[in-house]
């Protein structure tokens, strides 16, 4: 028979951790360079001497992380440029009319006064409100006045 700590039905159980401190890396769901290289240097430490790896599965493995890294560069430099391209169209707009959907759904125009480019995806101001760049429908040169 089991015994319990404590009889009190209001206090909460201990918890108990093997360590004393939180570990000092977050778990991640995707492979690194890192984590690929740590995998190829414990497999070349602990092959059987008698029977190395496979010279072409190694040169396989390399280019693969090669391939790897070439693109996580690639998706980081196309991210940056599809940003610029964002602001550099928000700032285009500073002056023209644009046709846009409010917050109610309603169609209305105006004429854009200024960009922010503070949050993911640049914002536009019209008629006193903020948009996103995304919510513009359509774009007219402004008459000059």
């Amino acid at each position: 028979m089991v015994t319990p700590i404590s009889t009190d039905p209001t206090s909460t159980p201990s918890t108990t951790s093997l360590w004393s401190t939180p570990p000092t890396r977050a778990p991640h769901q995707t492979l690194t360079a890192d984590d690929f290289m740590q995998l190829l240097v414990t497999q070349l430490k602990n092959q059987d001497p008698s029977s190395p790896m496979d010279s072409a599965a190694m040169v396989q493995q390399t280019t693969q992380l090669g391939m790897m890294q070439q693109m996580t560069a690639l998706g980081s430099s196309s991210n940056t440029a599809l940003n610029l391209q964002m602001q550099t169209a928000a700032a285009d707009l500073i002056g023209k009319t644009v046709s846009y959907n409010d917050l109610a759904g309603k169609p209305q125009t105006g004429i854009v006064t200024g960009v922010s480019f503070s949050g993911a995806t640049p914002t536009v101001s019209v008629n006193g409100g903020t948009f996103p760049l995304s919510g513009i429908l359509g774009v007219q040169q402004t008459p000059a006045s």
